[in-house]
């Protein structure tokens, strides 16, 4: 029999509606055998999200504040849930548990973690599976980092004595027993590295969209579904900007070769988006997967005659971004010249700095930065086997009457990143999908 983790997004559990919906999800199909929620999320644009009111009363026990008004709050959404379950699970312990630890400021991870740990509490007695808490199967090491053998390894042989269990997303714990989290929208990260320990059929990531977009739906009117990506294609739209997914959440399954499909809890019958380690799959229709990009982007622009035959040149100029603490975005590049792209606000107060260094160490014609600029990326495993794909890129621009300031493609053919000025970003990106997209 097959076997799936699904992992429910904040808004699919936000209330004893969506926890209905998610069990009708969950009995469907017998395949679906562990399970790992978030925290509750909204229940309506203006409400608030649990796991923020957790770090608020945090934030309130840290400065010496009375915070039990705000912690009865969030025992008042976990008691709806409770009721309107129709549940006799009695929660005061954990309730007095948490708050206790509050007093004595246990710290920002483990305050924040409590969110998906009730939560999950309450959806196996719901359910009537096993609870596991993640602290005792998802470990870090000192450094912080996460500790991904050692966790395969205990999770694979605990999950084994287990048909069915709920694990909370979100957190792990050190090696000094202290609870640690992964960044926000961890939960996806969890479930990821439980369907590596089930070596599953499929990760199925349930969400409040029917899978991944072609493009930012706040820019372009009503974008299409993509109905399958790899991880290679989303990797990159993740990077610039797309965000269905948490990033980190690729790779444990992606190690292990496990299709990831993202599915709508509020439509469960949508297809959503498989995403896969390689497919054949390809469609002249379907030239592009994605577009994504990003704004507030600086480029710092070098020259100097003869670069390209000066020894470690690129080094040189890394170096100085690297003494600085400054990633970069991408590195464009011509005979004579080299252009930089960072964030805009990684050079906040390092202007001069970085200038004066680039010419004390490389001697260059000139440096300049230039702020206002955007990337956008084209991504599809389609453009390798179609020709013209950069010719109709740039002819969507000049219709729109956009100037392009960067070009650039990967060797391997799976993107094509431009950079515009920012107040053409937008018209841009839709022209674009205008371009590829019927």
């Amino acid at each position: 029999m097959q076997v799936k983790v699904i992992k429910f997004g904040g808004s699919s559990l936000a209330d004893a509606e969506q926890f209905k919906k998610v069990a009708d999800i969950i009995h469907e199909d017998p395949a679906r055998r562990y399970v790992v929620p978030s925290a509750p999320g909204k229940r309506f644009k203006e409400d608030t999200k649990v796991t923020d009111m957790l770090y608020a009363c945090f934030e309130k026990a840290m400065n010496g504040e009375d915070f039990e008004a705000d912690f009865d709050r969030i025992i008042e959404r976990y008691e709806a849930i409770i009721a309107g379950l129709g549940l006799t699970l009695d929660m005061s312990k954990e309730y007095d548990r948490i708050k206790s630890a509050f007093a004595h400021r246990p710290g920002r991870d483990y305050a924040a973690s409590r969110g998906e740990y009730l939560n999950g509490i309450i959806l196996a007695n719901y359910l009537g599976f096993d609870f596991i808490d993640a602290a005792s199967v998802i470990f870090f090491q000192d450094n912080g980092s996460y500790d991904s053998e050692r966790t395969n390894v205990t999770l694979s042989a605990i999950l084994r004595n287990h048909k069915q269990a709920v694990i909370p997303g979100f957190y792990g714990s050190m090696p000094n027993g202290t609870i640690k989290t992964f960044s926000r929208g961890g939960s996806d990260i969890t479930g990821s590295i439980v369907a590596r320990a089930v070596n599953a059929d499929i990760y199925e990531n349930w969400t409040d969209v029917s899978g991944f977009l072609m493009a930012d739906p706040r820019i372009v009117d009503n974008p299409k579904a993509i109905e399958t990506i790899t991880y290679r294609e989303l990797r990159e739209l993740s990077y610039m900007g797309a965000t269905v997914l948490h990033e980190d959440a690729i790779f444990p399954v992606r190690f292990a070769g496990i299709p990831i499909n993202i599915k709508n809890t509020n439509i469960p019958t949508d297809p959503g988006t498989m995403i896969v380690s390689s497919t054949s799959d390809f469609s002249s229709d379907n030239v592009i997967t994605g577009i994504a990009g990003k704004k507030g982007l600086s480029v710092i622009n070098i020259e100097k005659d003869m670069m390209n035959a000066e020894i470690g040149f690129g080094r040189k100029v890394l170096s100085v971004l690297e003494d600085s603490n400054i990633p970069f975005e991408h590195l464009p590049s011509g005979i004579d010249t080299m252009s930089v792209v960072v964030n805009t606000s990684c050079l906040e107060s390092k202007r001069d700095k970085i200038i004066r260094e680039i010419c004390l160490k490389t001697t260059p014609d000139s440096v300049a930065i230039e702020d206002g600029l955007a990337l956008i990326a084209i991504v599809g495993r389609g453009m390798i086997r179609s020709k013209g794909t950069a010719a109709r890129v740039f002819k969507s621009l000049t219709n729109a009457n956009i100037n392009v300031r960067i070009v650039d493609q990967g060797s391997s053919e799976l993107n094509i990143i431009i950079g515009v000025e920012e107040h053409d970003y937008e018209n841009a990106l839709c022209a674009i999908y205008n371009e590829f997209v019927k």
